[in-house]
């Protein structure tokens, strides 16, 4: 059967229309915000790594209450609101030229970017079937990639121009996109809000939910893989030339575009869920093992093993990637997916801000017991995430978010 890398027709598509057209903006933002805070702004680079840093840890504090506001008010308006909140915070930093400034822009970035991701699943989950849910994440994961792709090469232009105004452009295109990213969510029909919806956070007491959280960060540490831990080991460790760092740039962001949407066909319940991001688990400890083996051996060597490696790694973070996605949503109790998200989506903060540290400290320092213990880590976070999730899920074994409004474990034992 083909397996189309378009969402059907509908509110699907405005979704991944809504997606791709932040994701340009994101992917030029990416590649030219250092450079622009550092050369423009005036900052220095140690501000600059300090002010983020402050931001994100802010995101992550507010992700969880911006979702609820998205369950208790319509996860539509709220999506809109905070796309445009973004869209001015990014346009901000077009003024400023302080530290100060520079923090408080940031902070409202981060805190916009992390509300509007918690708004947009619940808004997702509102508008197509659980069954699905999974489906559609991999086509936004695709079309995510395929919008940082574009955003790069921009970027990329305007790195290469060097000029202030190549820089304020992309930072202008960031805006305009998250701008009409809120256009765009205007279209998809309105999801209204949650039937007694809760008045306090409920999440932070879903001991069990929570524990999934904290395994899928384990997971996530690879994150910075690509942009830090394999340049660092590749420059420092291995006879590959330089270049091969955006090589498997290109292949990891086009295998996800073509790919990603396929491994997730399978992916429908919490135990396809749990095996698939346990699978995937070994697949990573083999692509680490492989990326071992790449130092010292000559140069040719290196580079084939890279490639294998990284064609392993990028096979195990689409399996984990879809086997996360199914049991957030299906672990989430209904009227409560904004919240559960907003919770759901700060492993991707943990992981940004600790991961650069673990895999400095595992692979520039350890070396090849440092990719060891990554995969051995990934391995056993995997497999304690199978018991995690039937430990989360209603005794009857029905999804919470499937269209139950069956409280989490840690409200029905609060209420007895």
């Amino acid at each position: 059967m083909t397996v189309s890398l378009v969402p059907p027709p509908g509110p699907q598509r405005v979704l991944a229309l809504a997606q791709l057209t932040n994701s340009v903006g994101d992917g030029a933002y990416y590649v030219t915000s250092a450079l622009y805070f550092t050369h423009v702004v005036g900052l220095a680079p140690a501000r600059v790594g300090l002010g983020l840093t402050v931001a994100w840890a802010v995101g992550s504090l507010v992700g969880v209450p911006l979702g609820r506001v998205a369950d208790r008010r319509g996860p539509r308006g709220t999506a809109v609101v905070l796309a445009l909140v973004t869209g001015l915070a990014v346009a901000a930093f077009l003024v400023v030229r302080g530290f100060v400034p520079f923090v408080a822009a940031a902070c409202a970035y981060a805190a916009a970017q992390s509300g509007l991701a918690a708004a947009r699943q619940a808004l997702l989950a509102g508008l197509v079937s659980a069954a699905e849910r999974t489906g559609l994440l991999a086509h936004l994961q695709s079309t995510l990639n395929a919008g940082l792709a574009v955003g790069a090469g921009l970027g990329g232009l305007a790195l290469h121009t060097g000029t202030r105004a190549a820089y304020l452009g992309v930072f202008a295109l960031d805006a305009a996109s998250f701008l009409l990213c809120a256009g765009l969510l205007l279209r998809v029909p309105p999801v209204p809000p949650a039937r007694q919806a809760p008045t306090r956070l409920t999440v932070l007491r879903d001991r069990p939910y929570v524990v999934l959280t904290l395994l899928n960060t384990v997971l996530l540490l690879r994150m910075p893989l690509l942009s830090l831990g394999l340049p660092l080991w590749i420059t420092g460790r291995t006879g590959a030339p330089d270049w091969v760092v955006s090589a498997l740039f290109v292949l990891n962001t086009g295998a996800v575009m073509l790919f990603q949407v396929r491994t997730a066909r399978g992916i429908t319940s919490l135990a396809s869920a749990a095996r698939a991001v346990r699978h995937a688990s070994w697949v990573m400890l083999a692509a680490c093992a492989v990326f071992a083996l790449s130092a010292r051996v000559p140069a040719q060597v290196a580079v084939a093993l890279l490639v294998a490696g990284a064609v392993l790694q990028v096979v195990a973070e689409m399996g984990q990637s879809a086997g996360a996605w199914q049991l957030s949503f299906d672990l989430a109790p209904a009227g409560r997916t904004g919240e559960y998200q907003g919770f759901f989506g700060t492993r991707v903060t943990v992981a940004r801000t600790l991961g650069p540290l673990v895999l400095t400290s595992l692979l520039v320092q350890w070396g090849t017991p440092g990719w060891l213990l990554l995969g051995g880590a990934t391995a056993a976070a995997s497999y304690v995430m199978g018991p995690a999730a039937r430990r989360a899920a209603p005794a009857d074994g029905a999804a919470p978010g499937a269209g139950l409004a069956t409280p989490p474990p840690a409200v029905r034992r609060a209420a007895t």
